[in-house]
């Protein structure tokens, strides 16, 4: 499946609470989620190759899944 990361999305992977958070972790999380994805929706509990835990806001749209934004957790 295609993975489309919004512009937003790239500048909070900028932003300190998202450090160490790639666009490769991005894709692979996206990727993982299984079925449809109608709406925007919360997912939550992804580990970056970096062990920081992050979560995605995502949707599938005609082009792909759009991953609308990334929040980041505390790096455990």
């Amino acid at each position: 499946m295609r993975v489309i990361i919004t512009g937003h999305a790239r500048k909070r992977l900028l932003d300190l609470r998202q450090g160490e958070i790639t666009a490769a972790d991005i894709i692979k999380a996206a990727q993982s989620i299984p079925g449809h994805v109608p709406a925007a929706t919360r997912f939550r509990g992804f580990v970056a190759a970096s062990g920081r835990i992050f979560d995605l806001v995502a949707k599938d749209v005609t082009a792909g899944r759009l991953v609308i934004t990334i929040i980041g957790q505390a790096k455990i």
